[in-house]
């Protein structure tokens, strides 16, 4: 038995499904303690968007450590906060017309979650929060409430409260108007529906088995929200940081939202680092009314800024990005097409897409297989039946589509063990 055996919690998920002991990694390349090497579609579950220690990253880190820089410092003001914040506004807020200023929660995204949570029903004195179906929010008990898995739900082991669920976009089938039973519902003192503080939603639900919400769905949601003094959270843990094409993933609908979080790859090198942006005037906390020991990272505000000045003082890196997710798109529809008794559609947008099979255990073999050949690819959705590629954004085109043969490999030979089996 390995000391993981003896010592780690039944708890842990990802090492079943990669069950080696990894050593080293750079770019998009994963090795582990035998030698062997792997490319990675997994990224941290999107905290990795810049890849593995990049080296310009890294240099920035190594340079602050050996100054002695501030590794911790609750949340007193540093250097390092400063340039983080200066550049934060430089070059993603003034360019987008924000006026959002910044809460450094606890390091975890669901940290941020809570803390949006609390900031909303605080501001609106209400205590309700509408979530929506297949959403992922995190795993503390707030955040719970709002995320739709039941089997993370299972594990609160209390009641979740004080949040109501409604169909995200899609949810009751193609041409349905799922906002219609929220509208419907606000305008009717017998509906049951506490009226909420806000709405808590993911414009793409990554956990949840990249379901995309349109830009009609976006917009006519904000027009509700507006129109009942609702505020509107987006939880961009996931799909932010260039993930879909833009910084933001609610970018191309226009909406404003009124807070947002962020963390995953905020710090750009896997970095605890989470944060919440809100407009000013809901900036009414008092002082250490949520705070924290690790609200703020140092060596992640380091790391955070030196990603913002090299990916996104312009457009190039983000228009990579797009033409990227315009390949992904080809390939994985090309693999659907081929082989229509194993999966439904394609799903998602940008780097943040995959193929939903017809049944998890379909999807669980797909991503054995492609493990087999050097692939770390995991799954998403209800019954994990979403095959799901979350590769650094700073891959190649010739490493994207070595990927994308190893799936498509792992694929053929899923389909071609079905076929003799049912003859």
């Amino acid at each position: 038995m390995s000391i993981f055996d003896v010592m780690e919690s039944s708890v842990q998920t990802y090492a079943r499904s990669f069950p080696v002991v990894f050593n080293q990694a750079r770019g998009v390349w994963l090795h582990d303690n035998k030698g062997k090497r792997y490319l990675d579609f997994l990224a941290g579950a999107g905290t990795l968007n810049y890849g593995h220690n990049h080296p310009a990253l890294k240099e920035a880190l190594i340079e602050y450590i050996q100054a002695d820089g501030i590794a911790h410092g609750l949340d007193m003001h540093t250097s390092a906060k400063a340039a983080f914040l200066t550049a934060l506004q430089d070059i993603i807020l003034k360019p987008r017309a924000m006026e959002h200023v910044a809460q450094f929660t606890g390091p975890t995204g669901t940290n941020a979650v809570e803390a949006a949570m609390k900031l909303a029903r605080k501001v609106t004195g209400r205590n309700n929060i509408v979530a929506f179906t297949n959403g992922f929010h995190g795993v503390s008990l707030g955040a719970l409430a709002a995320t739709g898995n039941q089997h993370h739900r299972g594990g609160a082991g209390t009641v979740l409260a004080n949040v109501t669920r409604l169909p995200y976009d899609g949810y009751p089938g193609a041409g349905e108007d799922s906002l219609l039973l929220f509208e419907t519902m606000l305008n009717d003192n017998s509906s049951g529906l506490d009226k909420p503080a806000a709405v808590l939603f993911e414009v793409v639900q990554g956990e949840g088995g990249l379901n995309v919400a349109s830009v009609e769905w976006l917009q006519r949601l904000e027009q509700i929200c507006r129109r009942h003094d609702i505020l509107m959270i987006v939880d961009d843990i996931q799909a932010g940081c260039g993930r879909t094409g833009t910084f933001f993933s609610f970018e191309p609908a226009g909406i404003k939202p009124d807070i947002i979080t962020l963390s995953k790859s905020l710090s750009g090198m896997g970095l605890p680092f989470a944060l919440v942006l809100m407009r000013p005037e809901l900036d009414q906390w008092e002082p250490g009314e949520h705070n924290g020991t690790f609200r703020g990272n140092n060596h992640a505000f380091i790391t955070a800024r030196k990603a913002l000045e090299t990916f996104w003082q312009d457009d190039s890196f983000a228009a990579g990005v797009r033409a990227k997710g315009k390949l992904l798109t080809r390939r994985l529809q090309a693999m659907a097409d081929k082989h229509p008794q194993l999966f439904d559609k394609v799903k998602g947008r940008g780097m943040m897409q995959g193929i939903a099979c017809r049944s998890g255990e379909i999807a669980d073999v797909i991503t054995s297989k492609a493990f087999e050949r050097g692939l770390v690819i995991e799954t998403a959705g209800p019954n994990d039946e979403v095959v799901k590629c979350l590769c650094p954004l700073v891959i190649t085109e010739a490493e994207l589509t070595q990927g994308l043969d190893w799936l498509e490999a792992a694929i053929d030979e899923t389909a071609g063990e079905r076929l003799s089996k049912a003859s």
